[in-house]
């Protein structure tokens, strides 16, 4: 499903990935495990369309990324990609409800159908009696269930997260990695997490391990 040929980034002298060559199937879990300074957030984001790299190219559904205008990119990360990250990001001033229902607004839809689909993933993941709370309201595994809604909402192909579970506790931590093993299992979705987890990286479907800027 996603596939990226020999994928090299620098920034400025410093090479950060030096020849990626990756492919990511559909419905699987992919845990990019390494050292700090390995490149793993680096790939994370080019992955994820947010950062260029220098040669190579990403493919999705042998889709070339490098082909879209910045504006079809734009639309194409909305659609197909969805992120979490290890702080939440929910908006202060939003509810639950709507923190997950952003990325559909974003994609036009409208209000009706884009509450409809935050509800039936809110309630989903367990959270319906939070829907109305503020983020300030909620536990930290709850903000986390509620970003994880935000990045399923427009039923992206595949979701990116980078330590999604590393400012948890060990019990929101461990709820969150089964959360995440129920949406593959149940709905088929795809994942990309980087993490220093060993025990959630052992219990994925391929640990890629990376070493220098390079797959090992």
């Amino acid at each position: 499903m996603i596939k990226a040929q020999n994928i090299k980034k620098s920034f400025g002298n410093l090479q950060v990935l030096k020849g990626i060559n990756l492919e990511i199937p559909q419905g699987k879990i992919y845990s990019i495990v390494g050292a700090s300074g390995a490149g793993k957030t680096t790939l994370l984001q080019i992955l994820g369309t947010l950062t260029n790299y220098d040669s190579g190219e990403v493919y999705y559904h042998d889709k070339k990324i490098s082909s879209l205008s910045e504006k079809e990119l734009a639309t194409f990360r909305n659609k197909e990609i969805g992120f979490v990250f290890q702080f939440h990001h929910l908006l202060p001033e939003f509810t639950a409800l709507e923190n997950v229902c952003i990325p559909a607004y974003i994609a036009k839809l409208s209000k009706q159908k884009a509450e409809k689909k935050a509800k039936e993933l809110i309630d989903y993941l367990g959270l319906t009696d939070r829907m109305e709370h503020k983020p300030s309201e909620l536990s930290g595994g709850e903000k986390q269930r509620v970003a994880v809604a935000r990045a399923l909402v427009n039923k992206p192909s595949v979701i990116l997260a980078d330590e999604p579970s590393g400012n948890l506790d060990s019990a929101n931590r461990n709820e969150l990695h089964d959360l995440l093993f129920k949406l593959r299992d149940e709905m088929g979705q795809t994942f990309i997490i980087v993490t220093h987890d060993d025990n959630f990286a052992d219990r994925s479907d391929k640990i890629v391990h990376i070493k220098d800027g390079v797959i090992e």
